[in-house]
């Protein structure tokens, strides 16, 4: 059994979750509650001295930054290395793509939105371009393309649809963007576990109605 330190309205949660469901690993979930400050806990800091979630704990070995543990179920668990291929020039692609998701989009989420929600701050309308920016250039990424990195589903594809639902909650019109737009409905549809991602952005959606 893995031990999953999370909270499901958490995007990088979320991406856990559907990797996880792809790759066959049952997760023992433990929700902590930020707000009450669980992460903090002499036990937790044990775990994680970032105090961040997600975390992962397999058989002793802690693991935390979503974008790695996604890397680390496909390696460890996989059936087959498709969501994150051994093909050096296809997982650097992938690569790229987690970093942008990281580095540009879902950084973007996190400076316009986290203020707004978490420190009732006004609207940063500089901030609101740089979401226009990192949309734009995953419409570009997108031309042509099914998925965002290579011909086939990949950590990346998931990652990337994690961070563009909480965007849909948030009420970003992603339909400015036909590539983003035409990807986002194609990958609600093969991403295994989807319907838990969407059931984590509506308990995350109570922050924007």
């Amino acid at each position: 059994m893995v031990d999953f330190y999370y909270q499901p309205g958490s995007s990088p949660c979320r991406s856990v979750i559907m990797v996880a469901k792809a790759v066959g690993v049952q997760l023992n979930k433990k929700l902590l509650n930020l707000q009450a400050g669980e992460q903090l806990t002499p036990e937790f800091l044990k775990i994680n001295p970032q105090h961040t979630i997600p975390t992962l704990v397999d058989n002793g070995f802690a693991l935390w930054e979503s974008r790695a543990i996604l890397v680390y179920l496909v390696e460890k668990y996989g059936k087959t290395d498709s969501l994150y291929p051994k093909c050096p020039k296809k997982r650097a692609l992938i690569n790229q793509k987690l970093y942008f998701d990281i580095g540009t989009l879902y950084q973007s989420f996190a400076n316009y939105y986290y203020p707004q929600v978490f420190a009732k701050a006004p609207a940063d309308p500089e901030a609101f371009k740089k979401i226009e920016a990192a949309f734009e250039l995953l419409n570009t990424f997108l031309e042509g393309q099914t998925y965002v990195a290579g011909d086939s589903l990949t950590v990346a594809d998931i990652a990337i649809l994690a961070t563009v639902s909480s965007f849909e909650v948030a009420k970003f019109d992603i339909s400015k963007y036909p590539n983003v737009n035409k990807w986002y409905e194609n990958a609600k549809k093969v991403t295994p576990g989807w319907d838990e991602n969407w059931a984590g952005c509506l308990e995350f959606k109570k922050y924007f109605d």
